[in-house]
């Protein structure tokens, strides 16, 4: 929030969320004359069609995400993260929205959870509402990235809270993850808004972690016990498949994946390779590796209980 209202020069930012919690609190941290507050649901498409009026550019992050959470409730999830996505691109069309970003996570590449599947429907429907636009002018895009230190339901706090129990419950040994700060994703999709033509996949290059050693840098005094993997739960993280790698393009930064549609106009990414074919971008395959050092950077900078001190 504090990013968009000093890197952008914006006249009306909207918060659209059903939280009146959150967003009371919001309103207690951030004071400024641009914010306004509207509650509603994804899954309101009249109450989003009053909230999109007079709007440029919407970033769409609603989601049910938890993956037990959507395997208990899956109609629930669909009518959030699939039936919500295509609220938001019919409403986005008709009040002549330019520009709107799909926040997606690595779960919806090769999907084996209700939750992956739907985020990869919800992929979909935006990548294809570019051609659904007709002569409008709306574009959509996706961005894709890893974990986020200290999000909700995160990994992260809750090993931290498992320390004065001096035991760490660890799926399985082998376990790998992408890992993106909270403002490095901020930042990324903020950078996709600016240069994305409508139609991208965008999957910034992030560093992978090993859970064997997230739980020695945060909690260094626990023993593990292993408790095994839980449903609908991948041993590694895929954020480009090898079947998307014949039209993804590499950048210094990112991966693109681009649509296989004859709309597609790729101009923006020329100074970019190609992917070989059967390539893959995956946690386990990473050539980039946190350390335990920077990961008790990462989590003290952002406030989360020092991996250093006692619980």
């Amino acid at each position: 929030m504090q990013t968009a209202l000093e890197r952008l020069k914006l006249k009306k930012l909207v918060v659209f969320s059903r939280d009146e919690l959150k967003q009371f609190e919001m309103q207690q941290r951030f004071d400024s004359p641009v914010l306004r507050y509207f509650i509603g649901d994804v899954r309101d498409s009249a109450r989003l069609h009053r909230a999109f009026d007079g709007i440029d550019v919407v970033v769409h992050a609603a989601a049910l995400k938890q993956v037990p959470t959507a395997e208990y409730n899956p109609f629930e999830a669909i009518k959030t993260n699939v039936l919500g996505a295509e609220n938001v691109i019919n409403e986005a069309i008709d009040q002549g929205v330019k520009r709107v970003i799909a926040l997606s996570t690595d779960k919806a590449a090769n999907p084996i959870n209700l939750y992956g599947a739907t985020k990869l429907c919800s992929d979909k429907l935006f990548v294809a509402g570019n051609a659904y636009v007709g002569a409008k002018k709306s574009r959509f895009a996706v961005v894709r990235y890893g974990n986020v230190v200290g999000s909700r339901g995160s990994v992260i706090p809750f090993f931290l809270s498992r320390r004065k129990t001096g035991v760490l419950p660890i799926t399985d040994k082998r376990m790998t993850r992408f890992w993106i700060t909270l403002q490095q994703g901020v930042d990324f999709v903020i950078d996709c808004l600016e240069r994305m033509h409508g139609g991208e996949i965008f999957v910034p290059k992030i560093p992978s972690m090993n859970i064997m050693d997230m739980a020695a840098a945060l909690a260094p005094e626990c023993r593990t016990e292993i408790v095994g993997i839980r449903p609908g739960e991948k041993l590694h993280e895929v954020m480009v498949p090898e079947d998307d790698a014949r039209t993804t393009v590499a950048l210094s930064d990112r991966y693109v994946i681009t649509p296989a549609f004859p709309w597609f106009a790729d101009s923006n990414y020329s100074e970019g390779q190609l992917c070989p074919p059967g390539f893959s971008y995956s946690s386990d395959k990473n050539d980039r590796w946190l350390t335990q050092a920077e990961l008790v950077k990462m989590v003290e900078t952002h406030g989360l209980e020092s991996a250093k001190g006692g619980p």
